[in-house]
């Protein structure tokens, strides 16, 4: 079976993307996934699932129009831009990314109505970028996924007022399958052991390429078990705790990583943070914080900042300071970079 795999430039994926929409309907998707974790994978999309999750989206965005490119194209993120803006008629606008920073070098569209897909960090950054903060004002909607979505940043955003729906999802869903926490139109979400999350629907994935024993280990009587923990809230929505690994087991006490790092992020002099384990002689795991601050001098106070609203025992041991996080390509913080700096 022929399969589409985009490669090439952000313009050249547009032109396979196009080409794909009008060939035959048997050819899937095949694209990998981001390896944040570990090796990555080679996820099989029908175009069926692929066509299924634009149709949700639009239906849950309640409009239509061009999209901004602003993620890489090979991935599911930036395939699902292009996607999403052919099928509504509209060449998505290619904006000029630099990967230092994952901010604009301006190319934004004149006028508003326009729609764009963002990860966290991203948007932490542009939010502080001038240019960057009036485009995003005049945008429709900026979907924003890929990574733990603080509520600090949302309301920064909001204070901004640029308008931000949460996404959730991965290659194996055709990307972002829930939106604020409530499952797109047809897409289903369980909860299993532990708090795993469960998804179900017409956007799931075929298959791995090549790997049909880990294909039948997540993929169950019609449910994609996904890596991640949440918890379902009064109101019925989906609150994520985070990846089931990001829970690091230090001296016999689970801390979890995403909630000591948003609350890191919260502080007034702390431009971004990542709290990671990292294996320990003494402790089994130690936590470790890498963190972008204002003023270096600030971090002998984090350790009280993290304590104030969380046990003390959740407070990192190792502290790493930086001038920027390092991000993959498609703007995820690039936590095996990370952890070779401890």
């Amino acid at each position: 079976m022929d399969f589409w795999a985009p490669g090439g430039s952000a313009a050249e994926v547009v032109g396979q993307a196009r080409a794909w929409l009008d060939g035959p309907d048997d050819v899937p998707l095949l694209i990998a996934t981001s390896g944040s974790t570990g090796t990555p994978k080679r996820v099989v999309l029908s175009r069926a699932a692929v066509l299924a999750s634009v149709r949700a989206s639009a239906a849950r965005l309640g409009a239509n129009g061009p999209w901004v490119l602003a993620l890489p194209p090979t991935y599911v993120a930036g395939v699902q831009v292009i996607v999403r803006s052919l099928v509504a008629g509209h060449d998505p606008v290619l904006l000029e990314r630099d990967p230092s920073t994952g901010s604009g070098r301006g190319g934004w569209p004149e006028g508003a109505g326009w729609f764009v897909s963002l990860v966290p960090t991203q948007l932490r950054r542009m939010l502080a970028a001038p240019d960057d903060l009036a485009a995003l004002r005049n945008a429709h909607t900026v979907l924003l996924g890929g990574g733990p979505i603080g509520e600090e940043l949302r309301a920064q955003a909001a204070e901004a007022g640029v308008h931000v729906v949460a996404t959730y999802g991965s290659a194996e869903t055709a990307g972002g399958c829930v939106y604020d926490g409530l499952p797109l139109d047809g897409v289903a979400v369980a909860l299993g052991e532990g708090g795993r999350v469960r998804i179900a629907g017409p956007t799931l994935f075929t298959r791995y390429d090549g790997q049909p024993d880990l294909t039948r280990e997540v993929l169950v009587d019609g449910w994609f078990l996904t890596s991640d923990a949440g918890r379902i809230d009064e109101d019925g929505r989906l609150a994520l705790i985070g990846r089931l690994d990001d829970v690091i087991v230090t001296g016999g006490l689970n801390v979890p990583g995403p909630a000591v790092a948003e609350r890191l992020r919260s502080h007034p002099a702390i431009r971004e943070a990542e709290v990671l384990g990292v294996p320990d002689a003494e402790w089994g795991n130690r936590v470790v914080a890498f963190v972008v601050p204002a003023d270096a001098g600030i971090v002998d106070e984090l350790r009280d900042w993290v304590a104030e609203e969380h046990p003390r025992a959740w407070a990192p041991r190792q502290w790493v300071v930086l001038d920027e996080i390092p991000l993959l390509p498609n703007g995820k913080p690039d936590r095996q970079a990370l952890r070779a700096l401890t």
